[in-house]
């Protein structure tokens, strides 16, 4: 996935309320930006670190600038939650993950289980449907070592529950766990921060849903997918 035009790069000042980070650009000035990113981007806020943004020309936008990456522990780390699926249907159309290249159709969000949307729904005329569930990862305190949730996420341990059904009904279940950093090689659930999402992992992977992780490489120019990530669990 490559930005549209050069990011800006600056210095954050502060992260606040959830979607808002006040930003140094170059020439001194102070700028509020829009922050895609409902997490806690736990280890990615320190005042002083250097962000670089993207700008929007669209008028009816409140502000124009989007904090994209954020340079932490030496590396350069993707924040936005936005692009992961785009990432993912990447990979996938590359071969990157399983067979899930041999899906000729790919429909991104779709309506199933209860309450919620799937990421993609892939659909093969001689084979079960696959329901695709995608989460954005970022958290790293162990040098190497990608980690999730940085959060707790009631949300994400239901989509885990969720796809358990759509493996219970026949189809197969696939969680894809998106690496938005280039030094990690290992992947492993947080379950001191979130018990129960690794509690509903586990029951998940028992019931016969799937699981891979995709790393990728960040840029000011670009963010590509291009290998995959042994887990732990």
């Amino acid at each position: 996935m490559k930005f549209p035009l050069p990011l800006t790069e600056a210095r954050l000042v502060r992260r606040y309320k959830r979607f808002l980070a006040d930003v140094i650009l170059h020439d001194g000035t102070e700028i509020t930006v829009s922050v895609p990113n409902t997490g806690s981007m736990l280890g990615l806020t320190a005042p002083g670190s250097r962000v670089f943004l993207s700008r929007s020309d669209n008028p009816k936008r409140k502000y124009a600038y989007t904090l994209e990456i954020v340079e932490a522990d030496g590396t350069m780390v993707g924040i936005n939650t936005g692009l992961p699926n785009r990432l993912a249907a990447e990979a996938i159309r590359a071969g990157l993950i399983d067979d899930l290249a041999s899906y000729p159709t790919i429909k991104p969000e779709q309506k199933y289980g209860e309450r919620s949307r799937i990421d993609f729904l892939l659909q093969h005329p001689e084979r079960p449907p696959a329901y695709v569930e995608v989460k954005n990862v970022h958290y790293m305190r162990e040098r190497g070592l990608a980690e999730f949730p940085d959060t707790v996420t009631v949300r994400g341990a239901r989509h885990l529950e969720e796809l358990a059904a759509m493996r219970a009904a026949g189809a197969r279940a696939i969680m894809i766990y998106v690496v938005q950093r280039g030094d990690c090689t290992r992947f492993r659930l947080c379950a001191d921060l979130d018990a129960s999402y690794a509690a509903a992992f586990m029951r998940a992977k028992r019931a016969g849903v799937e699981a891979f992780v995709i790393g990728c490489q960040i840029s000011t120019e670009a963010i590509v997918p291009d290998r995959m990530i042994d887990m732990e669990c």
